[in-house]
C-alpha cells in the first residue's frame, strides 16, 4: 500500500478516521493525502476559476480558513513521522473525493461516520454512503475512536458466488498486510437454507487456487444474514468486517435483501468495502 486518502471535514469523526489511517500508514509506509472539499455558499464561486469576480475575496477567505484549520489538524500527534499532504478543493464533496482518489491513485480511502447507529441510518444520501457505494477503491469506514488500530481477525462475509471473486485477491492482499487471520463466513438462514456440505463446497470452490495464509471456514446459522454477520463477528472478537459492494446495489449486493441495515445499525466494528 503506497497511499491513503482521508476526506476531512474537521469533525471528531474525521479525526478518528485520520488516526486509523496513520496506524495503517505506519505499517505500510504509505503516504497520507488529507482532502477537504470546500462547498461554498450559493453565489460564492471558486476564485481559481474566476479570480476577477467580485465574489473572489469571499471565496479566498473560506479557502484561507480551511488551510488554517489544516495547519492545526496536522499538528495532531499521530501524524508525527509520516508523509502527509493536504489539499483544499472547490467541489461537491462526493464527486471530489472520488475524483481525487482516482487522480492520486490511492490504495485506500478512510472515512469517518457520525454516530454509533451505523452507516445506513446515518449516511443514506450522505457523502460517505455515496463513496462506499461508488468507489472503485476500497473504503474503510470508522465510526468510533480507536486507540490503536490493529487487525488480527477479519470476517469476510459472502455468498461465495463466482461473480464475487473479482476483488478477492485485493482482499487477501489487504489482510496479509496485517498478517491477520481471515474468517470466511457464509450465513445460513431458514429462508435460504443450505446443508453444511453445500455451503462448505461453495466456499472451497471459491477459494480454490488462492493462497489464503491463516484462515478459517465458517457456516453460521442465524435468523438473518445481517444478524449472523454481527453475531459471528462478536463471537470471534473480530477487528473488522469486510464485504463486497457494487455501484448498482451498494451494501446489499451480495445477499438477498439488504445486509446494510442491521450491520450498519448495530455493528460497532470498522467496515471495509471492496467493489466487485
Amino acid at each position: 500500500m503506497k497511499s491513503i486518502l482521508v476526506p476531512v471535514d474537521f469533525s471528531e469523526q474525521a479525526k478518528y478516521a485520520a488516526k486509523v489511517a496513520t496506524d495503517i500508514a505506519k505499517i505500510s509506509n504509505a503516504k497520507i493525502y488529507l482532502l477537504h472539499m470546500l462547498e461554498l455558499p450559493t453565489g460564492v464561486i471558486d476564485p481559481s476559476s474566476y479570480g476577477s469576480s467580485s465574489n473572489a475575496p469571499t471565496a479566498l477567505l473560506f479557502l484561507k480558513r480551511a488551510h488554517e484549520k489544516f495547519e492545526e489538524f496536522k499538528k495532531l500527534s499521530f501524524f508525527k513521522g509520516l508523509e502527509v499532504e493536504d489539499s483544499v478543493q472547490f467541489h461537491k464533496a462526493f464527486d471530489g473525493i472520488i475524483e481525487e482518489s482516482e487522480n492520486k491513485k490511492v490504495d485506500l480511502i478512510v472515512m469517518g461516520s457520525k454516530g454509533t447507529s451505523g452507516l445506513e441510518e446515518m449516511l443514506i444520501g450522505s457523502n460517505t454512503e455515496k463513496v462506499v457505494r461508488n468507489s472503485k477503491i476500497p473504503v474503510l469506514v470508522i465510526k468510533n475512536e480507536i486507540d490503536h488500530f490493529k487487525i488480527e481477525n477479519v470476517v469476510f462475509a459472502s455468498n461465495f458466488e463466482k461473480k464475487n471473486k473479482a476483488s478477492f485477491q485485493k482482499i487477501l492482499d489487504f489482510v496479509s498486510l496485517f498478517n491477520a487471520r481471515i474468517h470466511l463466513l457464509k450465513i445460513n438462514t431458514i429462508s435460504n437454507f443450505e446443508t453444511t456440505k453445500e455451503s462448505s463446497d461453495a466456499i472451497r470452490n471459491f477459494i480454490n487456487n488462492y493462497d489464503l495464509g491463516d484462515y478459517t471456514l465458517n457456516i453460521y446459522n442465524d435468523t438473518s444474514v445481517e444478524a449472523g454477520i454481527i453475531n459471528f463477528s462478536s463471537v470471534i472478537d473480530a477487528d473488522v468486517i469486510l464485504i463486497n459492494t457494487s455501484g448498482r446495489k451498494g451494501l446489499s449486493y451480495l445477499f438477498t435483501g439488504s445486509i446494510g441495515k442491521d450491520i450498519s445499525n448495530h455493528a460497532e466494528l470498522p467496515v471495509i468495502t471492496f467493489k466487485v
